[in-house]
């Protein structure tokens, strides 16, 4: 499959982007049952954020992931089309928001074992469990990035390649 990536940042209050990355979360909602944002929620937080984006431009620009992430580095939605999952594009996604923030947190379901690997691999750690957080009632861990030069400097490397 040839694939012409693109990368590019969705400013504030910008919908580019906003219905590609809807259908994504809702798409790997009925898959994995996560990412269960209702529209408006989702739609709003989307448009209160910096949201970092790759997408296949030679594909009818179909979105490969987004980062939606607020003023202060907590990323609202991380989501990566799982038929190109374990290419990097989570990871550089991390990295992009770690460029442009002094710190990085998010929230991660306690039952999502993949998220948690994810995040852990790549640095980040938990701070604390919070349960009853999500709507329905699904606990989560709170996960902030490790501060250590050496994790950022390894995540900002991703963006050169």
């Amino acid at each position: 499959m040839s694939v012409t990536v693109e990368a590019t940042r969705v400013e504030r209050g910008d919908d580019e982007f906003v219905d590609a990355a809807w259908n994504l979360k809702e798409h790997i909602r009925a898959e994995e049952g996560i990412l269960r944002q209702r529209r408006r929620f989702f739609e709003n937080a989307y448009r209160r954020s910096t949201v970092y984006v790759y997408y296949d431009r030679g594909h009818n620009s179909e979105l490969i992931g987004f980062a939606a992430v607020r003023r202060d580095g907590y990323i609202l939605f991380l989501a990566v089309d799982p038929t190109y999952r374990d290419e990097g594009f989570g990871k550089r996604l991390i990295a992009r928001t770690a460029e442009d923030h002094q710190s990085v947190s998010c929230h991660a379901r306690t039952t999502n074992q993949s998220a948690m690997q994810f995040y852990r691999h790549i640095g980040f750690e938990i701070k604390r469990r919070i349960d009853n957080y999500y709507e329905d009632g699904g606990d989560a861990y709170y996960l902030t990035l490790g501060d250590d030069d050496g994790i950022i400097d390894r995540l900002q490397g991703l963006l050169t390649r």
